[in-house]
């Protein structure tokens, strides 16, 4: 088990009072408890942040090395997106939308 540590923390008045209605109200056992689940979901979220931070990073640069931008003619897209959709809805047996 990882060697526990005391800090002191500086809360507002409503923080506490979340913190001790949470303990009275049975979801936890004790505010240390309260706090450890915060903090766990904290360091889980910035965990994600963080991949997320990666992904967008090796996407970025997949597309410098995919070759200089071009422009596009947004209902050319549109089109051919239309296109597309409308093969899938077929291929499904949809009934094509007006």
């Amino acid at each position: 088990m990882s060697r526990i540590e005391k800090i002191s923390v500086a809360l507002t008045a409503e923080q506490v009072a979340s913190l001790r209605d949470a303990v009275e109200g049975g979801d936890y056992a004790t505010t240390s408890e309260a706090v450890r689940e915060a903090i766990r979901d904290w360091q889980h979220k910035r965990e994600l942040q963080q991949q997320d931070i990666m992904s967008l990073r090796k996407l970025w640069q997949e597309g410098s090395a995919s070759g200089p931008a071009v422009k596009l003619d947004f209902a050319d897209v549109r089109k051919e997106g239309r296109a597309r959709l409308s093969q899938m809805r077929k291929a499904k047996g949809h009934a094509p939308s007006s």
